[in-house]
C-alpha cells in the first residue's frame, strides 16, 4: 500500500468509472464523489462512510482519503476534481476546516447535487465559466448542510496516518527517515518498522514511489526541463531520478514524455 499523491493541472475534472479499491492519497484538489450504481466505501482520516446509489461525498484538499469496494455486481460513480483557488469565497474554509461526516445520504441531499452531476456530464470541456458554476452550486450545498469543523479537531496520534501526512508534506525537500523520526518524536527503527510491515517497502522506495507519482503528472502537463522536475520533486540528481523512474515505468523520463506527446498529438487528429 503506496499512498499517491495526485497533482492534477486542470481545472475540473470529471471521470465517470467503475468504484475499485483506491489506496490512501491525497491531493490539492477538491474531490467529490457521486454512486450511480452499487455502492462504495470513502476513507477519509481514520473513518470509513458507506455511500449507496445516489449518495454524496467530498474530501477537503490535502486530506488523506482511500476508497474500498465490498459490494458484488457493478459499483460506478462519478467523480469530480476542482482546484480550490478558483472558488476564492470558500478558500479559508477549504484550507483549514473539513466537514464532520463527509457524506450526504440519499435522504437528505439537494436535488441540486444531483442536477449539477448530469450537467456535467454533458459537457465536453470543465474549464469554462458554466463548469465552475455548477460546481459552486455544490459547494454552496455543501457548507449549507454539512457541520464544517477545525481541521485540528480532528487531529490523531496514530503513527501510520501521521507518517503518510508528513511524507506527502515533504517529498519535495531533502527527507530522511532520521528526520522524520525525529520530528514525529518517535524512534527511527520503530518508523523503519512500520513502513516494512505497513506498506511492504523500505522507507527510502516509499518515499520515491510518492515523488515518482508527483513527477508523472509533471512529465504530462509541462515543457518543464527533465532536469528540473528531478530536482523540483526532492531527487538529489536527473540521473538518480531517471534510474528509479525506469526501474518503475520500464522507459526513461523522456521516453514518458515523448509518448504521452504522441497520443495527445494522435487524439486532436482524430478531434
Amino acid at each position: 500500500m503506496i499512498l499517491t499523491y495526485e497533482n492534477r493541472n486542470t481545472e475540473i475534472a470529471l471521470e465517470r468509472k467503475k468504484s475499485i479499491h483506491v489506496p490512501p492519497h491525497l491531493h490539492e484538489a477538491i474531490e467529490m464523489v457521486y454512486v450511480t450504481e452499487g455502492s462504495v466505501e470513502l476513507g477519509v482520516g481514520q473513518e470509513l462512510y458507506h455511500l449507496e446509489k445516489g449518495e454524496f461525498g467530498i474530501v477537503f484538499p490535502n486530506v488523506i482519503h482511500h476508497y474500498q469496494v465490498f459490494g458484488s455486481g457493478i459499483n460506478r460513480a462519478v467523480y469530480l476534481f476542482a482546484e480550490p483557488r478558483f472558488f476564492s469565497s470558500y478558500m479559508e474554509e477549504l484550507q483549514n476546516c473539513c466537514p464532520k461526516i463527509p457524506i450526504i445520504k440519499k435522504d437528505k441531499i439537494s436535488q441540486d447535487i444531483e442536477y449539477v452531476v448530469n450537467q456535467l456530464l454533458k459537457q465536453k470541456e470543465y474549464s469554462g465559466r458554466l463548469a465552475k458554476a455548477y460546481v459552486q452550486v455544490i459547494l454552496a450545498t455543501v457548507f449549507t448542510d454539512m457541520d464544517i469543523i477545525s481541521r485540528e479537531s480532528v487531529g490523531t496520534d496514530d503513527l501510520i496516518y501521521n507518517s503518510v501526512e508528513y511524507v506527502a508534506k515533504n517529498f519535495r525537500d531533502e527527507i530522511t527517515l532520521e528526520k522524520m523520526a525525529y520530528d514525529l518524536c518517535v524512534s527511527k527503527y520503530v518508523l523503519s518498522r512500520m513502513f516494512a510491515k505497513t506498506f511492504h517497502c523500505n522507507f527510502s522506495k516509499y518515499v520515491n514511489g510518492i515523488r515518482l507519482n508527483y513527477a508523472q503528472a509533471i512529465l504530462q502537463d509541462s515543457n518543464e526541463s527533465i532536469t528540473n522536475i528531478a530536482l523540483d520533486c526532492g531527487f538529489e540528481s536527473q540521473r538518480t531520478f531517471n534510474r528509479v523512474f525506469k526501474e518503475r515505468y520500464k522507459m526513461t523520463p523522456r521516453e514518458f514524455r515523448n509518448r504521452v506527446n504522441m497520443l495527445n498529438v494522435g487524439e486532436r487528429a482524430e478531434n
